[in-house]
């Protein structure tokens, strides 16, 4: 999971140089057989350390992604990558290509500092992002499209044996076992806050439960479908970051795709035309469609609490205060709707109170 790449970019090194991705880059490179001319930058910074490496001496380049310490152990980022391989093999979505070590090494260990660290080598996918700071109808119309065909992929593959991915249902996004934390530890949720944000968490969870986990409403997912991880170049649309991918309900993917911009006044048009291009592809009924803001809900709860476990980020220092603020907000308005709406409430008279 990541905020925004340019805001990524603009932390300190001092994270960086803490975790060591430059080193254990050096030396998880060293092993695909590049030249001494190789030169490789860091150009993103989250849950895992992104550099863009090229080397002159043998006219080849890459994506070189370094993974946290003891996020995903070794059997789960094979599985992502089983994913991603049948994925652009058997549907019309097209993702990265992992580039194998000489030895065939999917993933490659690097050891610094006695710590083993994992890396995988990536093509290098063209395009560019949608334009983040429009988010034009057409490109929520897209998304929508391409999470339908990645759900339907989903349904329909059998997975490897010894596949495993993590799970975000109720129980490790913000139940006893929480993957990023408790939101009651986000940034600015104090006395005032925590009754408000804990009335919309126990709707979420009472939505979740009485909406149920069948096969045809929970399954793998993305988990961080948004416009950022979209790159597109003409008429090709690629789907990268698949890190956070995992069991979930389908419908969380929507939650991902408006994640931190859920309190833009914009959301209904937004889902609207989400909804107008996953419909394009596969059905959705009312039942799910009214389940949509409880997903979107879900997701803010769950990176508030992603921000209060990065505390030590000078983004998140920055960014934490008003995002509770706004949460609080959507929470109320969430509540109120009992659990359909996150947006303001117009009266009959058109005007907005």
């Amino acid at each position: 999971m990541s905020t925004d790449r340019g805001e990524e970019m603009s932390r300190t090194r001092d994270e960086e140089t803490a975790r060591g991705d430059d080193q254990v880059a050096a030396v998880a490179l060293k092993q695909y057989g590049f030249s001494d001319q190789l030169q490789f930058r860091m150009i993103n910074l989250s849950e895992n350390a992104t550099y863009l490496v090229d080397d002159p001496g043998t006219g080849r380049n890459g994506i070189l992604r370094v993974h946290r310490e003891d996020y995903h152990p070794l059997q789960s980022i094979h599985s992502e990558l089983d994913w991603l391989t049948a994925l652009r093999e058997q549907s019309e979505v097209s993702t990265p290509v992992v580039i194998p070590a000489p030895d065939g090494s999917r993933v490659v260990t690097a050891t610094v500092n006695g710590v083993q660290r994992y890396a995988v080598l990536f093509e290098v996918v063209s395009g560019l992002e949608p334009d983040e700071i429009a988010l034009d109808l057409g490109s929520f119309t897209t998304l929508g499209r391409l999470t339908a065909l990645i759900h339907q992929h989903s349904q329909r593959w059998t997975r490897p044996d010894g596949f495993t991915r993590f799970s975000w249902d109720w129980e490790h996004s913000l139940g006893d076992k929480q993957r990023w934390g408790r939101w009651q530890d986000g940034i600015g949720v104090g006395a005032a806050e925590t009754p408000i944000l804990g009335s919309a968490a126990d709707l979420v969870r009472l939505r979740l439960a009485e909406y149920g986990d069948a096969a045809d409403r929970f399954g793998l997912v993305h988990a961080d479908l948004r416009l950022a991880n979209l790159l597109i170049d003409g008429d090709q649309v690629n789907v990268i970051d698949f890190d956070d991918c995992g069991f979930s309900w389908y419908l969380y993917d929507f939650g991902t795709a408006v994640s931190f911009i859920e309190d833009d006044p914009r959301l209904p048009q937004w889902q609207a035309a989400w909804l107008h291009g996953y419909r394009s592809i596969a059905p959705l009924s009312v039942e799910d469609e009214n389940m949509l803001a409880t997903f979107v809900m879900l997701r803010r709860l769950l990176l508030l609490a992603w921000m209060g476990s990065h505390s030590h980020s000078r983004e998140c220092q920055v960014k934490g205060p008003g995002y509770t603020a706004a949460s609080c907000v959507l929470a109320e308005r969430y509540v109120a709707s009992g659990g359909k709406s996150l947006s303001r409430a117009v009266p009959a008279s058109g005007s907005p109170q």
